[in-house]
């Protein structure tokens, strides 16, 4: 049983082998640069995508989840981060296709750079690990089933994200856990 926790784990670090490190900063700057920003992801990507945002939340930026009753429109100046392993949901390319109408910029996280989600982006910041899109038949290379790997990675990417932007614009965790909620 170790084994597969090790195998997981090395799975997790060969995606951060091959990850673009000044990519990631690249993205940070869109939204360091943002004035608001909304995020969106489908199934299980939409939940590594709100921790997100709530962290982003907790160092004082101007953040939402699309899909939630107070998420803002977006337009110039404005970030629209979306999540879609791999490549393309009918939901994520009709949500790219209203952001980038109202003139927002568009960061898409994706293992497949080269899908009908990236064609709306900005910036593609390449997750190069294994989704849904390919994780059948002989595709199959993770031990984790139907694109953890990906979802795994992006956590990981996600609070590696955080603690360069918490550098990068000079916020405390103190000051983080200010804007942690008190009503839990």
């Amino acid at each position: 049983m170790a084994s597969l926790y090790k195998g997981a784990l090395q799975e997790l670090g060969n995606v951060f082998d091959a990850l673009n490190d000044s990519d990631v900063d690249k993205a940070l700057q869109m939204v360091v640069d943002a004035e608001k920003i909304v995020v969106f992801g489908g199934g299980r990507e939409r939940l590594q995508i709100m921790g997100f945002a709530m962290r982003l939340y907790h160092m004082g930026l101007n953040v939402a989840v699309e899909g939630d009753m107070t998420t803002p429109p977006v337009g110039d100046g404005d970030l629209f981060i979306v999540t879609v392993g791999p490549g393309e949901i009918s939901t994520a390319c009709a949500l790219l296709g209203v952001a980038k109408a109202a003139g927002a910029k568009i960061l898409v996280l994706t293992a497949q750079p080269k899908g009908k989600a990236a064609i709306y982006a900005d910036f593609v910041l390449h997750l190069p690990a294994q989704t849904m899109a390919d994780d059948q038949g002989d595709s199959v290379t993770s031990v984790l089933p139907m694109g953890s790997l990906y979802e795994g990675a992006l956590f990981v990417l996600f609070e590696i994200m955080v603690l360069k932007l918490k550098d990068k614009l000079n916020i405390s965790a103190d000051a983080m856990r200010a804007n942690h909620t008190n009503m839990e």
